[in-house]
């Protein structure tokens, strides 16, 4: 119960904190619906490998690039909608980044109609918050949450 309670408890300090930095400019979107599910991951699964840092920020970042450049070449349609996704998966596979909550990033870009600026803000922006409160956040309640593997 003790865990459950911590990790709800830090889920929303980080999405309160997101929302916060959202309310000051909203036509800069710190805050999209894939962060709450990486919420999940990396505060109530923290030892899963899809919850590792480089997992929620490449995923995240790989995902959005993905709806941006389908929807630069295709648009708005159900084919791009479904490439958009199909190629984030691959390329989350490809390089070892998967992370399901940033599979919904593509149909947001798309949907969107967004340009580059959205890989930075929201995606890497605040995928880079997430990371460094989930890193501190589970430090701090000496928790484990990942380690480097050093080859």
């Amino acid at each position: 119960m003790k865990n459950n309670i911590i990790s709800g408890f830090g889920a929303f300090l980080c999405i309160s904190a997101l929302a916060y930095i959202n309310s000051f400019d909203e036509s800069n979107l710190w805050l999209i619906p894939p962060f709450g599910a990486s919420m999940v991951l990396v505060m109530a699964v923290h030892e899963s490998p899809l919850a590792h840092p480089k997992n929620v920020f490449f995923g995240h970042i790989i995902s959005a690039f993905s709806g941006v450049f389908v929807y630069a070449l295709f648009g708005i349609s159900h084919f791009s909608i479904g490439l958009g996704v199909g190629l984030a998966i691959f390329l989350m596979m490809v390089t070892k980044t998967v992370h399901p909550p940033a599979g919904a990033n593509p149909i947001i870009a798309i949907l969107g109609a967004k340009g580059a600026n959205f890989i930075l803000i929201p995606v890497a922006a605040g995928a880079s918050f997430i990371v460094l409160f989930a890193v501190m956040y589970n430090k701090l309640l000496k928790r484990q949450y990942f380690t480097l593997r050093i080859k």
